[in-house]
């Protein structure tokens, strides 16, 4: 059941720093182009200076003067036009310049945020996933890289722009009249004022739209995901009724931020408005006082100066308009920022996976070629020689304790061994702990306590990718991408030949199929392989192990998704495939455990029971009810 969210507003955070990281990330690797946007922004703005005294100057300098004079000498207004008309153009080609320069930066900028991203989302740990929807992820790709997008193109520069131009007209007025400036300044104090104390409300109610946002694509992801599921047991309402609780959290703090938003425009131009009428009886006052002398105040001058306030006032004002953009942009920043500050999954192994071959003597040694032998590269702190030790397969599991949360343990004192080539098989109802044990021999998760060694080294010590190469996984749930046929399989083996997917497909019994598709093995799949039957999607992730030809084979619920009548043509090939492997088997149908070397029934994250087919069924325990149907799996 999910509930209405406290109108709280979001959590703290610091768009200070945030704004930093993005102006580090956006110019940190394109200091030439900063320097041609500064220097193009500088122009724009000495023009829009330049263009405002213009003004003043062609009132008193060559309008009042000609005024009643009869043939009067153009040829001084012309150039003044001229050399007025050459300044504006080229301000207008350095502005051309700067636009199509920012559009470049914020696509490469946003390319390279992308692709730390995604590098972010490769090296994060299992936990990581699990703790977080997916939708809620792909959140952060899409809408916040598109609310830094529009910031990057085109509030960042009309910001920098404003504030400089803002600084060069407040220097200009003030060399013109210090007496208006003030007046002026009072005015852009109400205005910043005003608009700040918009600003920070609204920029909570952007945080907390970001959030509801990606709280919405998470729960639609989560939806469409489980449609079968939601039909099967009539669903919808509830469906419905949670995501209008969410749409309604999403309505809500859009319309709070976006009104807010709304509102500052208009109340910092009306405010400037009321400026502008101040300034024009206050200078008339002045000028009329002077008597329009030629020292003091001149119309010229006060028109100069009026077109001064209202650049400086439209400044003020864009700067207030852009901060909502900036405040939305920096909501979605900081939400990337915690993306791309999570903590890497920590590797601190030191054993690899090296090619290797025997000498005439039986020593083991480091090949650069590949020979299909495999050994673990052991270096030793202590400074004794590299050695060798023959990838066989060998897992031993010491007193093991651990728990997903620190307080909470799931696996109990779990002691148990695997020789090369034999199958281990666990069962037990579900929540029991049989795929904790699994991913401990992964190490998607690190124990808290005992040891787990792998051909009589502690897995801790072997680097994590090298130790995945060693292992196979055959899920219950299997995950097909978009792709030809053959590129699954190869999945396994990258550089796997052609001959060497047909030849795992083979052994899985999925050639026959494969053949049978509209492009055999270069036949597309698309959405998880949704053309193939639940059937077929396993022999293909059966056919991936293969091609990879792991010593150690670990195989979740694997057959669970197969009907009798598959799981029989799959189990020769199965067991081919198992041949001189350590294979873990977790099986809800006890017939596939029969001939297994050893049979571990878990409850409650503890080892009740272990021995084989024969030895469990006399001792007349668990598994014998089990197995005998006194007592159901769960």
């Amino acid at each position: 059941m999910i509930r209405a969210r406290n109108a709280g507003g979001a959590r703290a955070k610091d768009p200070k720093k945030a704004m930093k990281r993005v102006l580090k990330i956006v110019f940190g690797e394109r200091k030439l182009k900063f320097v041609f946007i500064v220097v193009s922004i500088f122009i724009s703005a000495f023009s829009i200076v330049y263009s405002s005294n213009f003004l003043g100057l062609f009132i008193d300098e060559y309008v009042t003067p000609i005024i009643g004079v009869e043939n009067p000498d153009w040829a001084p207004v012309a150039r003044s036009l001229m050399q007025f008309a050459a300044i504006v153009s080229v301000s207008v080609i350095f502005n051309y310049l700067l636009s199509r320069t920012m559009v470049g930066i914020s696509q490469d900028t946003l390319y390279d945020i992308r692709i730390k991203m995604f590098k972010k989302l490769d090296s994060l740990p299992i936990s990581y996933f699990d703790q977080n929807q997916h939708g809620t992820i792909m959140s952060r790709f899409s809408n916040d890289t598109d609310t830094l997008n529009q910031f990057i193109s085109n509030s960042l520069v009309q910001l920098m722009q404003a504030i400089i131009t803002l600084v060069m007209v407040f220097i200009t007025m003030l060399m013109n009249s210090w007496i208006l400036t003030l007046v002026v300044v009072a005015f852009a104090l109400l205005t910043m004022k005003t608009s700040s104390s918009i600003a920070k409300r609204s920029g909570r109610q952007f945080a907390l739209q970001q959030s509801d946002l990606a709280n919405v694509n998470g729960f639609i992801e989560e939806m469409m995901n489980g449609q079968r599921v939601i039909k099967v047991f009539c669903h919808e309402g509830q469906s419905k009724s949670d995501f209008g609780i969410l749409n309604e959290n999403l309505r809500k703090s859009m319309t709070k931020g976006n009104a807010l938003a709304n509102a500052m425009g208009p109340v910092t131009m009306n405010i400037g408005n009321i400026q502008y009428v101040a300034l024009v009886v206050i200078g008339a006052v002045v000028v009329i006082l002077s008597g329009g002398a030629t020292v003091g105040y001149t119309i010229g001058l006060l028109a100069a100066f009026l077109q001064l306030s209202r650049s400086f006032s439209n400044n003020v004002n864009q700067i207030s308009q852009q901060m909502n953009m900036v405040l939305l942009a920096l909501a979605g920043a900081e939400r990337i920022f915690e993306l791309l500050d999570e903590e890497s999954e920590v590797d601190n192994g030191y054993v690899m996976l090296v090619n290797s071959k025997t000498d005439e003597n039986g020593n083991i040694t480091e090949s650069k070629e590949r020979t299909g032998q495999w050994a673990w590269k052991h270096p030793h702190h202590d400074g004794s020689p590299i050695t060798y030790t023959p990838l066989r397969g060998d897992i031993v599991m010491e007193h093991v304790d651990f728990g997903y949360v620190q307080d909470k343990t799931v696996l109990h004192d779990i002691s148990l061994y695997a020789k090369p080539g034999q199958k281990i098989a666990f069962v037990g109802s579900t929540g029991a702990g049989k795929t904790t044990i699994t991913n401990l021999l992964n190490r998607f998760y690190d124990i808290q306590d005992g040891k787990i060694r792998f051909d009589g080294i502690n897995i801790n010590k072997i680097k994590k990718d090298d130790l995945r190469h060693s292992l196979g996984m055959i899920l219950q749930d299997t995950n097909l991408f978009t792709g030809t046929i053959k590129e699954n399989i190869k999945f396994g083996k990258l550089d796997a030949t052609d001959e060497e997917v047909i030849a795992a497909a083979k052994l899985a019994n999925a050639h026959d199929f494969i053949m049978m598709m509209p492009d055999g093995y270069d036949t597309m799949l698309t959405n998880n392989g949704e053309s193939l039957s639940q059937g077929q999607r396993q022999l293909l992730s059966i056919a991936r192990a293969a091609i990879a030809d792991p010593p150690v084979l670990v195989m979740d619920e694997a057959t669970s998704s197969i009907d009798t009548h598959t799981e029989a043509l799959v189990q020769s090939g199965m067991d081919k495939l198992m041949e001189g492997r350590t294979v873990f088997v977790i099986a809800h149908r006890l017939s596939t455990v029969r001939n297994s070397n050893a049979i571990m029934v878990l409850d409650h994250g503890r080892i009740i029971e272990r021995g084989d087919h024969d030895d469990l069924i006399a001792q007349h325990g668990v598994y014998y009810k089990l197995y005998t149907g006194a007592v159901e799996l769960e």
